[in-house]
């Protein structure tokens, strides 16, 4: 008898929870700000091919491709240490 009311009063509370939910009285934000879960270390003010590698992004149900950011970096840290290798030949040819 015990465990039947006590189901029966849990069902209650789970119809009246998604009911106010649905209607707008009990605030539920399903898009609410992620939480970071490691520091964002970010990037220097002038960054170097190396810096693009220790990038690191948190993971997050509704954020980017991680396919797509991973080939994003890898363009650019490679473009980066191109460039960095023209301006270190162009140094040496200088002086």
């Amino acid at each position: 008898m015990v465990p039947l009311v006590l189901l029966a009063l849990v069902a209650v509370a789970l119809v009246l929870t998604v009911l106010g939910v649905a209607s707008g009285r009990v605030p539920a934000d399903p898009l609410a700000e992620p939480v970071r879960s490691t520091p964002d270390h970010g990037l220097p003010e002038d960054p170097s091919a190396a810096d693009i590698d220790a990038v690191r992004f948190d993971t997050a149900l509704r954020g980017y491709r991680m396919e797509d950011v991973d080939r994003r970096l890898v363009a650019l840290r490679d473009d980066l240490r191109e460039r960095e290798q023209t301006l270190a030949d162009l140094r040496r040819r200088e002086g």
